[in-house]
């Protein structure tokens, strides 16, 4: 059979499965997820970007101001300022976090539960996976004491081994606050891939690396390329999922710094709230939260087409 069959093939087989799906009845469990997901998500979100071509305060009649509001986003140095700041955020929170919950996920796996059993290799997982069990708010809010700099952890620990002058006013200062919050996600973020690239290994036939170590591969070698290429799937999704978390990150700023000092850790979904909620500038924070929720659809769909891409 030629290659060129096997589309039609596909085709095909894709309309028999639907026909078939739709004459067993098991379409109508679909509609209860379908109502709430138009209720919950489409209908707000339509009505967001209705909002977001007016000019409302909360209160009384909405003005229509059409493209206004898109106007002045594109001409506002916070605007901008706030999705250079989300940008940085990514590598706290994706590429960071991605590169050592790998790392960490390959010594365990290969090393840890080989030498001491698997009991502590699930016991250190289990430890670096803590931080995501607890609410984001309060590990904020753990970390901001931490940062203190009059009674907090980090200076009195650098007072105690003489290094007094490395003493900082870590939130207070406009260029320590967005490290020092992103030093927070770091540690917060790692448990989150450690756990999927675990589980990704497992999946991993040991033959494939018999026949690597077989044909004389080394470790580096063998690690990229072959656990690399095996966990693509997982990789992808860590990768996704972190993104989109990065692009959507509120409750570690609005806990920990309040978008300051000044606007040095303002983010796109912090600057949407201030409008809505401090400044009672409803139009041009919906105006926000559209720009922050076109972006994170316009990403997913990247990284599909990048996955399926791969993936042919």
């Amino acid at each position: 059979m030629s290659e060129s069959a096997y589309p039609d093939q596909i085709q095909t087989g894709a309309r028999q499965r639907i026909k078939t799906f739709r004459e067993s009845g098991y379409g109508w469990y679909l509609i209860p997820g379908i109502s709430f997901f138009m209720l919950l998500i489409i209908l707000p979100f339509l009505a967001n970007i209705g909002i977001s071509f007016t000019q409302w305060q909360g209160i009384g009649a909405p003005k229509w101001i059409g493209l206004d509001n898109y106007t002045r986003a594109l001409g506002d140095t916070i605007f901008w300022t706030s999705f250079k700041n989300n940008l940085l955020l990514i590598i706290a929170m994706t590429i960071l976090p991605t590169m050592i919950g790998l790392l960490l996920a390959v010594t365990l796996f290969d090393y840890i539960s080989h030498q001491f059993g698997p009991g502590w290799a699930s016991f250190l997982r289990a430890g670096f996976y803590l931080p995501q069990i607890v609410p984001v708010v309060v590990a904020a809010i753990v970390w901001k004491w931490i940062f203190q700099p009059d009674w907090g952890v980090l200076n009195w620990m650098l007072t105690s081994v003489g290094l007094e002058n490395w003493t900082q006013n870590w939130l207070g200062d406009a260029k320590l606050a967005l490290p020092s919050v992103m030093l927070m996600l770091v540690w917060f973020q790692i448990g989150y891939p450690l756990v999927i690239f675990m589980s990704g290994l497992q999946r991993v036939d040991p033959q494939v690396y018999e026949a690597a170590k077989i044909d004389g591969a080394s470790w580096f070698q063998t690690f990229w390329y072959v656990t690399i290429h095996m966990i693509r799937p997982e990789i992808a999704v860590v990768v996704l999922t972190t993104t989109i978390a990065a692009l959507k990150t509120f409750g570690p700023i609005y806990a920990m710094t309040s978008g300051g000092p000044g606007n040095a850790t303002t983010v796109a979904s912090y600057f949407a709230w201030k409008n809505f909620f401090e400044k009672s500038n409803v139009g041009y924070g919906a105006t926000m939260a559209t720009f922050i929720t076109l972006l994170v659809i316009a990403m997913t769909f990247l990284f599909i087409r990048v996955q399926e891409q791969h993936e042919d």
